[in-house]
């Protein structure tokens, strides 16, 4: 039922404060100002008959006296398969100069997918970069984290996955994008051929804020309706800071009582009702998410870090251009790894990290000025070979071809009985000389 007021009660920042009644949370209400324009709002809270709104596109223009239209509906965005290949900002419109979505409209927001139908983790999700596939393989289903300090490639990184990913459907969300970086992925994904089966959510920076917390809803409600027909969708966010960012510039405007840095208490909810819309369905497809979340001033005690990993099932570290394997960890990998994987997948990964870890001591003796011994040398050259072969985001092989490269790089830089590898796997797989 449609309720409609003609005064609104106070306006702060980008919320607007009106007294209604009958109104549901989530509710989508039409605002026209006098000077004839519209905009959307969405009711956040409320407090008895005092109702805050969201105003889409920010309080500019709003004033006390417009009109207020409750929908009697929550907000909503066209999914189908012609949205494909498209490109659309926070409120679900196209920015491509493409044609409205005509399909069917689903809600945003909704509730996580029911437990009843969720299935075990099982299946390898192939992305074709050895620092994940080979070391810290990804699941069908699970929900993980890129962290990373600003100015890493961590939107090349969910480029190359996305390009290179074997998903049925590939669905950005950009928040608080720099245009060269939308520009970017769009570029990329067309030159790779893969925003044939791509759906991009954008909100710029320079774009209203409230906008920014819309983004993953539309991009994870997509993926619902998608999954339902039983595909399996890879969710690509970043990134998840400039999300609770605008949360917390949003609660500031609603005189909220402020938490740990200024963010509201709610953060840790807000970011585990985005990230519990993984899910692989029994007898259906799946969601998969990957998000970026930055750390300001490398710090992983900062609050969306540090709610983020109380969530997710593990994290990517990227350092240095290049995923960090002793900071990263998946904590699934162990569902596929030797048994969706070749049988000596999680032996040979294992072997390599440790001798790269022991590389690393060697290099700080050489930086000391220490006289290295041959097995020091051994573990230098093996570390230039991993970090060249392995370590490179640019990198692109099949799993088995990660696994055959990593037993040619053991081969050649120690003898057989060196790397701690069981001897069926040695007699069976490795590149020494019989």
């Amino acid at each position: 039922m449609v309720k409609t007021y003609n005064r609104i009660e106070r306006i702060k920042g980008s919320i607007a404060q009106v007294k209604a009644e009958g109104v549901m949370l989530g509710e989508l209400a039409r605002i026209k100002m006098s000077d004839g324009r519209e905009t959307l709002g969405e009711v956040i809270s409320f407090d008895h008959d005092r109702v805050n709104l969201q105003v889409y596109l920010g309080t500019k223009g709003v004033s006390t006296g417009d009109q207020v239209r409750f929908l009697g509906k929550p907000m909503q965005v066209g999914c189908g398969e012609s949205m494909l290949g498209r490109v659309f900002n926070g409120s679900g419109e196209p920015i491509d100069n493409g044609p409205e979505l005509m399909e069917e409209k689903v809600d945003i927001g909704g509730p996580s997918f029911n437990p009843s139908k969720r299935i075990v983790p099982k299946r390898f999700v192939k992305t074709n970069i050895p620092m994940i596939d080979m070391f810290n393989a990804l699941v069908i289903s699970q929900k993980i984290p890129i962290f990373s300090i600003p100015g890493e490639p961590y939107n090349e990184l969910l480029a190359r996955i996305a390009s290179q990913t074997d998903a049925d459907i590939i669905i950005l969300g950009g928040m608080g994008l720099k245009f060269d970086d939308y520009q970017f992925f769009k570029d990329y994904f067309t030159k790779t051929g893969a925003m044939e089966k791509t759906s991009m959510f954008i909100h710029l920076a320079s774009d209203p804020v409230v906008e920014c917390i819309l983004v993953p809803d539309m991009a994870l409600a997509a993926a619902e309706k998608f999954a339902i027909q039983n595909k399996d969708v890879l969710v690509l966010l970043t990134d998840m800071t400039a999300f609770s960012d605008s949360l917390k510039e949003i609660s500031i405007s609603m005189d909220m009582v402020p938490s740990n840095r200024g963010y509201p208490g709610s953060l840790y909810s807000d970011l585990a009702a985005r990230y519990e819309k993984a899910v692989d369905i029994e007898s259906s497809g799946s969601i998969t998410i990957i998000a970026v979340t930055t750390m300001p001033g490398n710090d992983v005690t900062h609050p969306v870090p540090d709610n983020t990993g109380y969530i997710t099932e593990g994290q990517f570290y990227l350092h240095g251009g290049r995923i960090d394997p002793f900071g990263s960890l998946s904590r699934l990998k162990q569902q596929v790894m030797g048994k969706v994987t070749r049988e000596d997948h999680g032996d040979l990964a294992n072997a390599m990290i440790r001798l790269y870890a022991d590389a690393k001591k060697a290099r700080d003796r050489e930086s000391m000025g220490f006289r290295l011994s041959g097995w020091d040398k051994k573990l230098l050259s093996y570390a230039y070979l991993f970090e060249e072969k392995m370590m490179d985001l640019r990198v692109n092989l099949d799993t088995e071809e990660q696994l055959n490269l990593g037993w040619q790089i053991l081969a050649g830089c120690f003898d057989r009985n060196e790397t701690g590898l069981k001897n069926k796997w040695i007699e069976k797989y490795g590149k020494w000389d019989k």
